[in-house]
Order: C-alpha cells, then sequence, then structure tokens
C-alpha cells in the first residue's frame, strides 16, 4: 500500500491541501501531529476540525489531555488505522512520526548505538560494502551493520512482523517572511477571537497540570506562566510569538535531516494555487 505524505511547518496550509486532495481521490486523512491526538486541545493545536469538512480523519482527539503520547504509540495506532483497505493521506508537522514510518517498523524497533557507529565514521562505502553493509547512503549502510550486529548479540530478540508500506511525501514551504507573517497573525486570531486563555483555563480546571502543560509547549506553556503570573500578558505574547517562529524553523531543520538520511520529500511550488497544488501531486502519481 502506498500512502501519500503531506508535511511541512505550522502554518503552511497542510491541512486544506489534505482535504483538498482527499476529496478529490476519496481519501481519509490521518494526522501526524503530536499534540492533536488531545481531547479538548483545539486552538492551541490549530486542530480546525471543521476544516475537514465531512473527510474522514484518524488520529485526532483520542486521548485525554493530562497524557503523555509519543512514537511507539503513534506507530501503533497507525496500524490499527490501516488495517482497512481504503486510501490514505498522512498530514502533519511531527516529524519524528512521519519518518518513524517512513523508515521502517523494523528500523525502530532496534536501538541505536552512537558508540558503533562512531567507529565506522571513517569507513568508505568500499570498505563497508566488504564488511556485508547494504544501502544506498554511507549512514544506511553503518544503519545495517549496527542493526546486524545488534541481533547478533540478542539472538532472542524478536523483531514485530509489521506490514510494510511505501510513502510518497510532499513538503509545503512558504517563503519565510510569509510563514512569518502567517504564524502572527494565527497567534493573534487565537488569543483575540477564539480564547486561547479560555481553552488552557478549562484544561486546568479539568485537572490538567500545569508541568503538564509546560510539556505541552508553545501557546499552552506561554498561557500557563501568564495564567499564574509569571508573565505579563505583552510579555506572553512576545515570547509565545518568538517561540513559534523558532518552532517552524526547526521543524524544517528536521524535515531538512530526513532528505538527509534518503527520505525524499517533493517540494510544492509555493506560488501554485491550491488547485493546482491538488494536481501537483495527482500528476506524479498516486
Amino acid at each position: 500500500m502506498e500512502i501519500i505524505g503531506i508535511l511541512g511547518p505550522t502554518a503552511s496550509g497542510k491541512t486544506d491541501l489534505a482535504v483538498a486532495l482527499a476529496k478529490g481521490i476519496q481519501a481519509e486523512i490521518i494526522s501526524a501531529d503530536s499534540r492533536q491526538v488531545y481531547r479538548g486541545m483545539d486552538i492551541g493545536t490549530g486542530k480546525d476540525l471543521e476544516a475537514y469538512e465531512g473527510v474522514p480523519y484518524h488520529l485526532i482527539d483520542i486521548i485525554e489531555p493530562g497524557e503523555k503520547y509519543n512514537v511507539s504509540r503513534f506507530q501503533s495506532d497507525f496500524l490499527n488505522v490501516v488495517k482497512e483497505d481504503k486510501r490514505y493521506i498522512l498530514c502533519g508537522g511531527t516529524g519524528l512520526y512521519i519518518q518513524a514510518l517512513v523508515q521502517g517498523f523494523e528500523d525502530t524497533q532496534i536501538p541505536e548505538d552512537l558508540s558503533f557507529r562512531d567507529s565506522l565514521k571513517d569507513l568508505s562505502v568500499d570498505e563497508l560494502s566488504e564488511m556485508g553493509a547494504l544501502g544506498s547512503t554511507k549512514k544506511r549502510m553503518i544503519r545495517y551493520l549496527e542493526k546486524e550486529r545488534f541481533l547478533k548479540e540478542n539472538p532472542d530478540y524478536v523483531l514485530i512482523d509489521y506490514p510494510s508500506y511505501s510513502f510518497r511525501l510532499y513538503g509545503l514551504n512558504p517563503p519565510v517572511e510569509h510563514r512569518r507573517s502567517s504564524i502572527s497573525a494565527r497567534l493573534k486570531y487565537r488569543l483575540q477571537k477564539q480564547d486561547l486563555l479560555g481553552e488552557v483555563e478549562s484544561l486546568v480546571a479539568q485537572g490538567v497540570e500545569h508541568e503538564m502543560l509546560e510539556y505541552y509547549g508553545l501557546e499552552y506553556k506561554y498561557v500557563s506562566l501568564f495564567l499564574r503570573g509569571f508573565l505579563r500578558y505583552d510579555e506572553m505574547y512576545d515570547r509565545l510569538e518568538t517561540e513559534i517562529h523558532r518552532f517552524a524553523k526547526r521543524q524544517m531543520t528536521f524535515f531538512r535531516s530526513m532528505e538527509k538520511k534518503g527520505i525524499e520529500i517533493n517540494w510544492i511550488p509555493f506560488e501554485l494555487s491550491l488547485e493546482e497544488k491538488v494536481e501537483y501531486i495527482k500528476k506524479r502519481g498516486l
């Protein structure tokens, strides 16, 4: 099964594109967002369920706020969704989750051995090949040897036999100034029109600890600090805006690191309209 993936930094238009594409190819959307899994955390995570316009979606609103969610659980939940023979679009900005799916489940089951990697880093591709390494890049060859070594040293270790999926990833990367403008406008809207403060107050009233809100980061962290009197409103606003910009930059850095690991991302030209972006994907195969 091949799954289309749409990724990009925050405020890049991922959901709009995923919904438009899903309508055109009768697909369902699987969210790859580490915070949209929480019920009641809607404004701060940009959930905007109305944007789905009837398109079935998955891995949104699946656990209660206050719980922790991780990549292993995401992988398991993903597998439960794709058991049905349907067409799916993976959409989100949590690069770690997307990478975990694309690299394969076996790869994430075997722990990394940084000292072993370091011992091989100066070897050439030919030398690694002579050691029995397979892979299209030097990093993949070292990872291959790393896994082989682990399995040899741990003969009783049982790998779960997961089904295989292929992914065709498309990326959205607006120009920096456009991205920054979108982020700033969205933050202002969330605070002044959507009552982000009220959402965080509601979470606290439900028993979600402030420490957990800080763990969730960004909007929840800084609004929590404001509600407890650690920040003035203007300080909260300015620091939160700055941190979201930094977060978007980190997202792009992670996506670039995925490419360096051999994961192909087809970057869609920003200047295309929404309809043209859908056609861009369709023309490259579904």
